[in-house]
């Protein structure tokens, strides 16, 4: 299966050396579950799209510093290319900006939330009851988080899969074929702590202070990946049954 990663955003540069790019991230945490994937990455910050939504079997749209209501053409050009994906049964996925996106692009509404800084390693509730491609999850995940933005209206027809008192819309998920998280599974220790280092001027000391020391907690991103992969695939693997 080929795929396509949409990259919204740019690791700072400052980070790039060491740490490469978000989908080179994506690419090795969900190569480490299925060897067999293939990935192409079209960076749509610098409005590179595809030709068409064919060119790639499933869609992923990564993290950016950028706010979706900015609303800059290549969003509102991404947002167009969402609904012909999400439209067409192409399972797509979404993770923090890609998460704000695609609920703008269905009908949601994303602002600056009034919490402020969600860093750190965060804890999630987990709601299978309608997502099939959970079964496997525990009741409870704890992934890395760098946002302040949040999606505060969920499009019609949306489900929450993963919630939080900080981020109650932290897992959507739209009809068989469309998800998305608020946290970034990507994101392994030595990169969220070299970016809370890069950003301390950013954050509210009390707040980075917290996220430094929530570093020492285990994360589920590895087992977080299988249900990725399993959310990406499954409609190919009915397909061929």
């Amino acid at each position: 299966m080929k795929i396509g990663i949409l990259e919204p955003g740019f690791a700072p540069e400052e980070l790039r050396d060491e740490f490469k790019s978000y989908p080179k991230m994506l690419e090795k945490l969900l190569g480490d579950v299925d060897p067999g994937l293939e990935f192409e990455t079209w960076t749509v910050l610098e409005d590179e799209f595809p030709d068409s939504i064919a060119d790639a079997d499933g869609w992923v749209v990564m993290g950016s510093k950028h706010g979706v209501y900015e609303n800059a053409p290549w969003m509102i050009r991404l947002q167009d290319f969402l609904r012909e994906a999400v439209g067409a049964g192409q399972p797509v996925f979404g993770i923090c900006f890609g998460h704000q996106i695609l609920a703008t692009a269905l009908g949601g509404k994303v602002v600056k939330s009034d919490k402020g800084w969600g860093v750190g390693v965060h804890a999630y509730d987990v709601d299978a009851s309608n997502a099939d491609w959970l079964a496997d999850s525990p009741s409870t995940i704890r992934i890395n988080a760098f946002h302040q933005d949040q999606v505060v209206e969920i499009p019609e027809g949306a489900t929450v899969w993963a919630s939080s008192d900080f981020c109650p819309y932290a897992g959507l998920q739209y009809g068989a074929n469309a998800a998305s998280i608020q946290p970034h599974p990507e994101f392994m220790r030595p990169y969220e702590q070299a970016l809370l280092e890069s950003r301390h001027d950013l954050i509210p000391e009390d707040v980075h202070k917290a996220a430094m020391k929530s570093l020492e907690t285990p994360i589920s991103s590895p087992d977080f990946a299988k249900s990725i992969v399993k959310f990406m695939t499954r409609q190919r693997v009915r397909n061929a049954a």
